[in-house]
């Protein structure tokens, strides 16, 4: 008898007790098997029911298909552990985590069962050590000079060579899920966009799709068209402010300043667009705020042309420099199948020649009617 499974698309509805649930190791097996397919863990994570029970849910992505297969089986308290994926599924080891700092149910057999987020009491697993001659530890943060979420990193090196790098995230613990249940239904979308301030619209949309699916409320094209442009404006401006904060890194300030501008001007765009230099106050569910005329577009239009224009030379000067070139090449490789083994996506899986990217992968909203060029390189390195 063939394993249940509930399938569904991006975005749509579905009722709780249409999702399986299974004996935990029906469930592990499942799960290796599709992984074996070629499906990717797209989400790991418990539930709290009534009885004390925690139901762990695993959310499947079939990327080449834009199907999302789920599945769940029952934790109970009196039992409080499972048989940790990570060891066969490397996908899993930080939702494995998040649920043991979550429910205190321990995933049996996890290689490193550090705590995700609750940085107290780390004894000994706090970090990963590196031990050598000449080996030094660079400890950066949490607190950054920049707006950038709170997060430490330890770097291990040999010389310019990088050994590790351990990552804490997490310092700062608004508890805005939390708040999500106990406001009033009209502030929930502004918790949504204050998640974090280089995503405000990409949260906005996401609260608002989730509404709109629940209600089935239907948008109209033009509002999911105003969605898109500012996605895409905010989208820009990350990416232009990364490529400044790569030349920062590297010590190459002509263009980290030059960049730093051009992120500038999409955020203008999209202060134009929304009122707000982050675009708060935009998206609401039903739809959004503000609309474009005819003399607006013509204007966005010219200027994103010659923004366009000068990212190409601002770029052109970076990657002729040797220098440049010669902190870029060959390092932090990640080759296709880290991308596959440790379920990568975005910059990180099409820099290795992965072409995921979750807006053509399962679109919805304007990015079903548009195409997004996608663009491929095979190195995995930072360049």
């Amino acid at each position: 008898m063939p394993t249940r499974k509930l399938t569904v698309r991006n975005n749509q509805r579905w009722d709780l007790d249409r999702v399986p649930v299974l004996e935990e190791g029906t469930f592990r097996k499942r799960i290796l098997e599709e992984a074996a397919s070629g499906a990717r863990l797209a989400h790991f994570f418990g539930f709290l029911e009534a009885d004390g029970s925690v139901r762990v849910f695993a959310l499947l992505g079939q990327d080449g298909e834009s199907k999302l297969h789920l599945y769940s089986f029952k934790i109970s308290r009196s039992a409080p552990f499972f048989q940790s994926l990570t060891p066969e599924l490397p996908q899993a080891h930080w939702f494995e985590r998040e649920i043991a700092e979550q429910f205190t149910i321990k995933p049996e057999g996890h290689p490193w069962l550090k705590p995700l987020r609750d940085h107290k009491n780390y004894g000994d697993a706090r970090f990963f050590k590196s031990e050598g001659e000449e080996i030094h530890e660079v400890a950066v943060g949490p607190v950054h000079a920049g707006i950038i979420e709170p997060g430490h990193f330890r770097f291990s090196c040999h010389g310019e060579e990088i050994l590790n790098l351990e990552i804490q995230l997490g310092y700062q613990h608004r508890g805005i899920e939390k708040m999500m249940q106990e406001v009033s239904s009209d502030r929930r979308v502004l918790l949504a966009e204050s998640i974090a301030g280089d995503t405000v619209i990409g949260h906005a949309v996401a609260y608002c799709n989730t509404m709109e699916s629940l209600a089935a409320c239907h948008v109209f094209p033009r509002a999911e068209a105003l969605r898109a442009v500012a996605l895409e404006l905010e989208r820009l401006s990350n990416h232009a402010g990364d490529l400044g904060a790569l030349s920062a890194d590297i010590g190459f300030l002509p263009t980290a300043a030059y960049f730093g501008r051009l992120r500038g001007e999409f955020l203008n765009l999209l202060m134009e667009l929304t009122g707000n230099r982050y675009g708060r106050s935009f998206c609401r569910p039903g739809g959004v705020l503000f609309d474009m005329d005819s003399t607006m577009t013509e204007d966005f239009r010219k200027r994103l042309t010659k923004v366009k224009e000068e990212i190409q030379e601002v770029s052109t000067f970076l990657f002729a420099e040797s220098s440049v070139i010669a902190r870029f090449e060959n390092v932090g490789i990640v080759s296709s199948r880290m991308v596959k083994q440790w379920g990568f996506v975005g910059p990180v899986a099409r820099a290795s020649g992965c072409a995921q990217d979750v807006r053509m992968d399962y679109p919805h909203g304007m990015y079903r009617f548009h195409q997004i060029p996608i663009s491929l390189v095979n190195n995995g390195d930072v360049y």
